[in-house]
């Protein structure tokens, strides 16, 4: 056999190989079947919010229709007027009969610089709220540093969800002085994912406040007419009607990988591209690896990271990190239009990963963090649509020639707080 048989045979089985891979969005939804029992849902639709305005405009609508139950889970509330507003609101419809029930982490509400505290609370429980504080931090301390309820959700009704990156702050609106506009996503979600969604909440109000209400709809002697419609109000239009969605739900102990399989498996089998915004980009060495492995097959690796953030160390751990992938071909571009809380990540223009889950060692081996899989490439592109206009409008690329122009003892501390990794 000649020698350009061969090449041409060896061509010839490179691209079946290739052409053979797994798409990525099957290939994480049976890893996730398969491993992990995860139930994907198709007609669900998907509203998607980029700031803190539209999703608190949204909410607050939904709120005021309620008519059997409210159902909130995040990692705080800070105590400011947002959450003031939010809790005046949800005391009226405590009072009309609709059942209001809020739980909070205890580290994220000590750690924020507006906590709840005792008397706010008996406040709203006062007002009909039922409200309870996840694993309240005590002395001595470092033994509530880990497995925190990193989630932010809202069930309303068991008909209608919220899902995101979002806490309830002010700063979400306002941004902070520091650094200015506080960027980030969230998803308002309609379709059996909201049944799913609800079990969550569930299971965890009967742990953390020892009751035991169960899944079937409460229903309320509130009559639609008797809901405030707000009629002048215009939702945003739906990116997606009919979407296929998994919930991956990590619980300590229970499903600890289950996140980072999903990052793992979605990265081990993108084609063309990965996009991908995460404000503590901070993996694991697995992960990292793995987004090497990506650029060594010529995948189009994009990512943006944030200039400024709102914890100390880490941008220094984070330029590092990115840094190592910009050298390897990656495609890095700095984030300066405020702080980008975002958590996306998007492959191949088909499938999306969003939630709560930040890229350290916090969200993927100890917190509570909830995300969903969106096989769907309409909410897919709309996510697309986000990455490029913060890439074009408000970033710079990182390059080794910017790279050059930092201070040495600001890429020293890069290397040096690496130790801190595990932490972070």
């Amino acid at each position: 056999m000649s020698r350009i048989s061969v090449l041409l045979i060896l061509l010839w089985a490179g691209f079946l190989s290739t052409f053979a891979q797994e798409r990525p969005d099957s290939a994480a939804v049976r890893m996730l079947r398969e491993d992990f029992g995860v139930e994907f849902t198709q007609g669900n639709t998907v509203r998607l919010f980029h700031t803190g305005q539209e999703k608190f405009d949204d909410l607050f609508h939904e709120v005021r229709r309620a008519r059997s139950s409210i159902h909130l889970e995040y990692f705080n509330f800070r105590n400011d007027s947002i959450s003031s507003l939010l809790f005046d609101l949800l005391a009226s419809k405590a009072a009309q009969g609709v059942k209001v029930r809020a739980v909070f982490d205890g580290f994220g509400n000590s750690s924020n610089n507006r906590p709840l505290k005792a008397n706010h609370l008996d406040a709203l429980r006062r007002r009909g709220i039922e409200i309870v504080e996840y694993d309240r931090v005590r002395f001595p301390w470092i033994n509530h540093a880990f497995y925190r309820d990193h989630r932010k959700f809202v069930v309303i009704d068991d008909s209608l969800a919220y899902v995101g990156g979002m806490n309830v702050a002010d700063y979400y609106i306002n941004g902070k002085e520091e650094f200015g506009d506080w960027r980030d996503i969230h998803m308002a979600l309609t379709g059996p994912v909201v049944d799913q969604l609800q079990q969550i909440f569930v299971g965890f109000w009967n742990k953390v406040a020892e009751q035991r209400i169960d899944l079937e709809p409460e229903r309320s002697p509130l009559a639609v007419a008797e809901c405030d419609t707000d009629t002048a109000f215009k939702p945003l239009p739906l990116c997606a009607e009919d979407a296929m969605i998994g919930v991956t739900d990590r619980v300590p102990n229970m499903s600890p990988k289950i996140i980072r399989r999903t990052f793992l498996t979605l990265i081990d089998n993108a084609h063309t591209q990965i996009q991908l915004i995460n404000p503590y980009f901070i993996p694991g060495r697995k992960i990292m690896r793995a987004l090497k492995r990506a650029l060594k097959r010529g995948v189009d690796v994009q990512i943006i990271v944030s200039d400024k953030s709102d914890i100390p160390v880490t941008p220094r751990v984070v330029e590092r990190n990115v840094y190592r992938l910009m050298k390897r071909g990656a495609q890095v571009y700095m984030y300066t239009g405020g702080f980008h809380h975002s958590k996306v990540m998007m492959v191949d223009s088909c499938v999306a990963y969003v939630g709560s889950a930040n890229l350290n060692a916090r969200s993927l081996r100890h917190d509570y963090e909830c995300n969903l899989l969106l096989c769907d490439r309409q909410s897919t592109a709309a996510l697309q649509r986000v990455f490029e206009t913060d890439k074009r409008e408000r970033c710079y690329r990182l390059t080794p020639e910017v790279w050059r122009t930092y201070s040495r003892s600001r890429r020293f501390a890069g290397w040096f707080y690496q130790i801190l990794t595990p932490f972070l």
